[in-house]
């Protein structure tokens, strides 16, 4: 059977509220930006000409209704986005450092994004996909916890490759033993893993993101593309054996970073589409990086995440 859905991504959908500026009366002002690590991605992946359906839960609100809105907006098949009609959509307090890092708020206790329960995962999406993508704010409790574990089950029996970004959160896990065992649980399933430098750090204790990596490929072989973002420094790429790095793009303009890691993982994604993962060369490898930073750095230069992609045309020019 011909899959129509590219990719299929299982997570939190909620409403990023980003610093912007004070008022009259010297009161911050916030503005209310759609977002939420997999969906994120999927907004990506739309700009680049690609199909994909999110699954997921938010609440019976006016944030929930924004949230699924702004998913048909961006082209993303949002028949998997159910609504609760208890508990309210998620909500994230943004603050911005500086230099661009972020500081979160989550307002999640409980969020309806924890609240998609197993039965609840539309199975027809998962088995059209050709890759399933996920990461691990729908892994911190239950019953979300098992809905993923069944999306995983189902994906793999489907014969799509995973994808899996930890995204860790550690404000989210009531301890840290058990988000190190859900990172774990979710680099075993993964074909393809973008994790970040403090999260590499997390689960293998180095800072040297050559050992770190090794460390992770070791204890998981089946991990077929291992990507490491560094922020403003860079990215690296493990795949068969051979490490490639590539420099950020670094031309000012940052606002915020938030977006920035999905933008990158959708880019990768997008590449794995297009070229898979076995036998991938040194140059494809720069080639796929090069585009990823190119593109992660766009997304810096403007608030939020989901409406604030950029397009191919866009990541061309700046490469």
């Amino acid at each position: 059977m011909e899959r129509t859905i590219d990719v299929t991504a299982l997570g939190e959908m909620l409403i990023d509220f980003t610093a912007n500026g004070v008022s009259r009366q010297g009161n911050p002002i916030f503005e209310a930006n759609p977002g939420g690590a997999p969906c994120n991605v999927l907004a990506m992946l739309q700009k680049l000409g690609r199909r994909t359906a999110f699954i997921g839960k938010v609440g019976s609100d006016a944030f929930g209704r924004q949230l699924r809105q702004t998913g048909l907006d961006a082209g993303i098949d949002m028949s998997g986005l159910v609504t609760d009609r208890r508990v309210h959509t998620t909500l994230a307090f943004v603050q911005t450092a500086p230099d661009g890092d972020r500081d979160f708020s989550f307002y999640r206790d409980p969020g309806a994004d924890m609240m998609l329960a197993p039965e609840e995962v539309p199975s027809a999406l998962i088995e059209n996909t050709k890759i399933f993508h996920f990461g691990t704010l729908s892994l911190t409790d239950e019953p979300v916890r098992g809905a993923t574990v069944r999306a995983v089950a189902l994906a793999r029996k489907a014969g799509a490759a995973i994808s899996f970004d930890p995204n860790l959160r550690p404000p989210l896990w009531k301890d840290a033993y058990v988000a190190k065992a859900m990172v774990r649980w979710g680099l075993a399933q993964a074909d393809v893993v973008k994790i970040a430098d403090n999260e590499l750090e997390f689960m293998t204790g180095q800072t040297d993101f050559d050992a770190g990596a090794a460390m992770l490929l070791e204890e998981h072989p089946n991990i077929r593309l291992l990507n490491v973002t560094a922020g403003a420094d860079g990215s690296y790429a493990y795949s068969g054996g051979r490490r490639v790095f590539v420099p950020a793009f670094r031309l000012g303009g940052t606002i915020e970073t938030t977006g920035a890691g999905d933008t990158f993982c959708a880019s990768v994604l997008n590449f794995v589409l297009e070229h898979g993962m076995d036998g991938l060369t040194a140059e494809q490898l720069t080639e796929m990086l090069r585009f990823a930073n190119a593109a992660a750095y766009l997304v810096t230069t403007k608030k939020g995440a989901i409406r604030a992609m950029p397009e191919r045309e866009q990541v061309l020019a700046l490469l």
